[in-house]
């Protein structure tokens, strides 16, 4: 039988683009089915962006100048020329869209296939779109998630808005000033913040006992205090039973409040958009909605992998792309690569950012022990560039062995997406804490947080160490009395 493809990518993200066009530098025969790519995350980077700008005159007088905004709440909404604001994040969307459009990868050689398709077994393995059948050595399913409903009495009569449309509720001529927002994703922490700061009214409902799961309850903490400082209502450990509309209200039901608001933005969870597929033709098992695989992105049929959102978890992009590259490379070659997330950061744009890489304290302690970790913390309010910017609230927090392998950090601050990556890259190339410490960053910067912390790893060394200290004190005491 001859084959038409080396791989059938079903994509419908950022992810299967990336890995169309990385199967072409492999000079493999490539096709990806397209459906509608979701640029949910450059629309909430771009909005949160203008968010930024709204608020940034506020901090002025604390820089001696005198503020630009004396705005209420109700004036800066108004003030919002919302069509000009989508536009400009409509146009960041479309450069960024240019990099990897439909003309760009068939110029290098990928065959688009727009629509949506299946998978048929007759009569043999293909993907089938447009009466075509797609027959591939191996196939990439990258095609994302959806949001997740979830069941709740007159949600759906309702009606409600999700991450894929929230932008499109503030084109109307009137837009809405109070909304809800169910959470249970890191997008909903970063919209929830956005539209504060843009002058909206923002409860944000979660029915967890934190903000984001598996994060230090400090840290934790620090961001939920600043999400209350920029005027969001955080409800955490909360149900919502019911929702109602009265007249042009939506109300709802959460424990024994009753709340009033223009909008619900439901963001509680994602769900791989598995269902068209017909993946029992194609042997593929899900399980509990979710897609069964193995840690080399293989499905339950060992010539389909997967990678991205589709396969579950948080939405983050750059867990994504690694996820394709380790998928195509096993598709495309001998399946020998594995994914180990340990080194790989991820990070919830609010501001200050929020990111995260390797183990937490907790996961730390399970697997090594307690008396084999260290936990090490270093406050933005000790150095110079947090002080100058004004941007003293946050945390550097790194796990480390007794052994000084770095074993996971979260940085809760400015700058933190950038230092995580530090951090990354320290962990994947073995780089101990103890060389961290002779690292010599610029003078003043963020970076200077890794120093110091590392700094604090040789102190807390020393302070156990009795043996070495009475030799340094011994060393020292006869250079003391030495005569020259």
């Amino acid at each position: 039988m001859t084959l038409d493809y080396d791989v059938v990518i079903v994509g419908g993200s950022l992810a299967g683009r990336y890995a169309a066009l990385l199967a072409t530098q492999f000079k493999a025969k490539v096709a990806l089915v397209e459906s509608q790519v979701d640029y949910g995350l450059i629309y909430r980077q771009a909005m949160g962006q203008i968010a930024h700008l709204a608020q940034s005159g506020d901090d002025l007088a604390n820089f001696g100048l005198s503020s630009i905004h004396t705005d209420t709440t109700a004036k800066l909404l108004s003030a919002i020329n919302w069509e000009e604001a989508i536009l400009y994040s409509q146009g960041v969307v479309a450069n960024i869209q240019a990099q990897t459009s439909p003309g760009v990868l068939a110029a290098q050689g990928v065959d688009v296939i727009f629509g949506s398709g299946q998978f048929s077994n007759t009569p043999d393995l293909a993907f089938t779109i447009n009466q075509r059948r797609l027959r591939g050595r191996t196939y990439l399913l990258a095609n994302g998630s959806r949001p997740a409903i979830p069941e709740i009495e007159g949600l759906k009569a309702t009606g409600y808005l999700t991450l894929a449309n929230i932008w499109q509720a503030f084109k109307a001529a009137k837009p809405p000033q109070d909304l809800v927002i169910l959470g249970g994703v890191p997008q909903s922490i970063e919209i929830a913040q956005t539209l504060a700061k843009l002058g909206c009214r923002v409860i944000l409902i979660i029915n967890h006992p934190y903000l984001i799961p598996h994060i230090d309850p400090e840290i934790s903490q620090l961001l939920l205090a600043q999400l209350e400082a920029d005027g969001v209502r955080v409800l955490t450990e909360e149900i919502v039973s019911q929702v109602r509309k009265i007249d042009d209200k939506k109300w709802l039901q959460v424990g024994d409040k009753a709340i009033e608001v223009d909008e619900i933005l439901v963001a509680t969870a994602q769900q791989p958009n598995i269902e068209p597929l017909n993946l029992p033709a194609a042997n593929v098992k899900v399980s509990q909605q979710r897609l069964l695989i193995n840690e080399k992105l293989q499905t339950t049929n060992r010539r389909i992998y997967a990678c991205g959102d589709v396969i579950g978890g948080y939405d983050f992009a750059n867990i994504a792309q690694y996820e394709a590259k380790i998928a195509i490379k096993n598709a495309l070659f001998l399946p020998k690569f594995k994914v180990n997330y340990s080194h790989i950061p991820w990070a919830i744009f609010s501001e200050p950012t929020l990111t995260r890489v390797g183990l937490t304290p907790k996961q730390a302690q399970r697997r090594f022990g307690n008396k084999e970790i260290i936990v090490l913390r270093q406050y933005y309010k000790s150095i110079a560039a947090a002080q100058l910017e004004n941007q003293m609230t946050g945390v550097c927090q790194l796990i480390v062995s007794r052994k000084g392998e770095i074993l996971g950090a979260t940085i809760f601050g400015k700058d933190a997406r950038e230092l995580i990556n530090l951090i990354a890259l320290a962990i994947n190339q073995k780089i101990s804490v103890q060389k961290l410490a002779h690292f010599s960053p610029i003078y003043p910067s963020f970076s200077e947080i890794l120093e110091q912390i590392a700094r604090e790893w040789n102190y807390q060394q020393l302070h156990h160490d009795l043996a070495r200290q009475e030799r340094l004190e011994s060393f020292f005491y006869f250079r003391r009395n030495w005569n020259l």
